[in-house]
C-alpha cells in the first residue's frame, strides 16, 4: 500500500506491505535517505493529530488520509546525531557519509544534514526487514524481466512500455499470457500462492505504471491472493480448464499422428440430420448457385457427410469433386474447420502466433535452403516495428507478421499440378495465391 509521508518540508511516497507506524517508520527514514530512529518520533495526519501505533492502521486505511508529517520531539534534541568529531583542519566532506543534527523553530523540529566521518556512518542491516523485502521485489522484478527477454513477444512488450509508460489491452493480455505460460512450464497447471504473487508483484516492480495506487499492494489487480482473483488468476484458470478437458475425454482421443484423417468427435450437432438423397440435392445445389449466403449455408449441413469422405482413404481423394465450391468460395475452408473444433481453437492460431508459432517458422526457415526470395522474408520476419521504417517496408512489400506467414509457403511449398500441367509452383508464386490484395477505396492526388 502507498501512504504520502512529509518530512522536512520534502513530500514522498512510501510503500508498505503492512498498516502498522513501525514499518512506516522504517520505511520512510530508507526513502528519504536517513538512518532509522525510535525515540522522540510522532506522526501526524493533516490536521495536526498525533498518529499513534494503536491507530495507524485505522487512520492509514482510510480514503481521505491524506499526508503524514513525521516530527521530532525537542526533548530528543541530539539523540538523533551522532558523536561526530571533525577534524578542524578537515578537507572537503565525504558527501557519501552524512550525518542528521536537530535544531528547533517555534516548536518543529527541522531536520538538517552534517558531514562525519565514514566510521560513524549508519548502514541498515541487511537481516532487517526493508532489506528483505526490497531483495525479494529485485528477484520478483528478475524473474518478470528474464520471462519477457526470452520469450517471443516480450522485447515487444518492454519498448512499448518504455516508449508509453503503459501497455494497451491486447499486449497486457499478450504479457499475462506469456508469464502464465511460464509459471506453468515451471510449477504445473496450478503454482502456489506465493509463486502468482511473485510474479504479479514483479510486473509492477518492473512496469511501476501498472501498479493500482488505490490497493493494498499494487498488483491485486494482476493477482489477489486474498480472492483468488486477478488476470494471472482467470489465464491459468484457463489454462487448467483446457487441460482437464483434454484429459477427460480419454485414450481414445490422444491421437498418435493427428492430422485431417485422424478420428475426432466434431463440436458441430446439426439440428436435422438429412439423408443420403437430401445430401446429394443440396450438393447438386451447390455446384450451380452464385449465392454465397446459400452455399455456405449447404455446405454446413453437409459437413457430416463430408468429414465421413475425409475419414475414409478411398474417398478423401474426390472430396474436391464432390465439393468443387471450394475453389471459388472464399471462407468455406475456414467455415469446417470451426464447425469441426469450435471458435476457441480457431482463434488460438493467431492468438498464438506472435508468441509461439512465429518464432518457431523463423528457426525451421533458417535451416532450408538459402534464396534470394527467402532471405528477405526471414529479414522483414525478424524485424520488429521499431527497427523498420515505411521506406524498408515498401522496399520488402511484408511486414514481420505477414512476412512470417508467408514462410509457410517455403517450408510446406506447394505440390505438383497434376498431369495436365506439370511442374511445380515456386513458394514466390504461391504468394499470389495465398495473399490476395483487395481495393477498399481509391484517393486521387492532383499532380501539378
Amino acid at each position: 500500500m502507498l501512504i504520502k509521508a512529509k518530512l522536512n518540508n520534502e513530500q514522498k511516497y512510501i510503500k508498505i506491505s503492512e498498516p502498522n507506524l513501525a514499518e512506516f517508520l522504517n520505511s520512510a527514514f530508507m526513502k528519504f535517505s536517513m538512518p532509522p530512529v525510535t525515540d522522540g518520533v510522532k506522526v501526524f495526519d493533516e490536521t495536526g493529530t498525533e498518529v499513534d501505533a494503536e491507530v495507524f492502521e485505522e487512520v492509514a486505511q482510510q480514503p481521505n488520509a491524506g499526508v503524514f508529517t513525521i516530527r521530532f520531539d525537542t526533548d530528543s534534541e541530539g539523540t538523533l546525531s551522532a558523536a561526530c568529531q571533525q577534524d578542524s583542519n578537515a578537507s572537503q566532506p565525504d558527501p557519501a557519509s552524512l550525518e542528521l543534527s536537530v535544531c528547533s523553530s517555534e516548536g518543529t523540529v527541522i531536520l538538517e544534514l552534517e558531514s562525519c566521518n565514514s566510521d560513524d556512518t549508519i548502514i541498515l542491516d541487511k537481516n532487517s526487514p526493508s532489506r528483505k523485502r526490497q531483495r525479494e521485489n529485485d528477484n520478483a522484478k528478475h524473474v518478470v524481466e528474464s520471462t519477457l527477454a526470452k520469450k517471443p513477444g516480450g522485447d515487444r512488450i518492454i519498448k512499448e512500455y518504455n516508449r508509453t509508460k503503459g501497455l494497451t489491452d491486447s499486449s497486457r493480455r499478450q504479457m499475462v499470457n506469456i508469464l502464465a505460460a511460464d509459471m506453468t512450464e515451471t510449477y504445473g497447471t496450478a503454482p502456489p500462492r506465493h509463486i502468482r504473487e511473485m510474479y504479479a508483484q514483479g510486473i509492477v516492480e518492473m512496469f511501476p505504471y501498472l501498479m493500482d495506487p488505490y490497493s493494498k499492494k499494487g498488483y491485486e489487480h494482476f493477482y489477489d491472493g486474498e480472492s483468488g482473483t486477478g488476470y494471472l488468476a482467470w489465464r491459468l484458470k484457463t489454462i487448467q480448464r483446457r487441460s482437464s478437458s483434454a484429459e477427460s475425454r480419454g485414450p481414445s482421443h490422444l491421437l498418435a499422428g493427428g492430422g485431417p484423417t485422424a478420428k475426432r468427435e466434431a463440436l458441430f450437432n446439426p439440428e436435422v440430420i438429412l439423408s443420403e438423397e437430401q445430401c446429394k440435392e443440396a450438393m447438386s445445389l451447390m455446384k450451380y448457385c452464385s449465392d454465397e449466403a446459400t452455399i455456405k449455408e449447404k455446405m454446413k449441413v453437409t459437413f457430416e457427410r463430408r468429414r465421413n469422405m475425409v475419414l475414409d482413404k478411398e474417398k478423401s481423394s474426390f472430396v474436391l469433386d464432390e465439393f468443387p465450391r471450394f475453389k471459388d468460395v472464399e471462407g468455406l475452408i475456414a467455415q469446417d474447420f470451426h464447425l469441426q473444433f469450435g471458435h476457441d481453437v480457431a482463434a488460438r492460431l493467431l492468438e498464438r502466433w506472435p508468441t509461439t508459432f512465429k518464432q518457431k517458422v523463423i528457426q525451421q526457415s533458417k535451416t532450408l535452403p538459402s534464396s534470394a526470395d527467402l532471405e528477405v522474408l526471414i529479414q522483414c520476419a525478424e524485424a520488429t516495428s521499431e527497427e523498420v521504417d515505411m521506406d524498408d517496408i515498401l522496399v520488402s512489400g511484408w511486414d514481420s507478421d505477414l512476412s512470417s506467414i508467408i514462410l509457410l509457403l517455403h517450408l510446406i511449398p506447394p505440390s505438383a499440378q497434376g498431369r495436365k500441367r506439370p511442374g511445380r509452383v515456386s513458394a514466390s508464386q504461391a504468394e499470389k495465391h495465398l495473399v490476395v490484395f483487395k481495393k477498399v477505396c481509391i484517393v486521387a492526388y492532383s499532380i501539378h
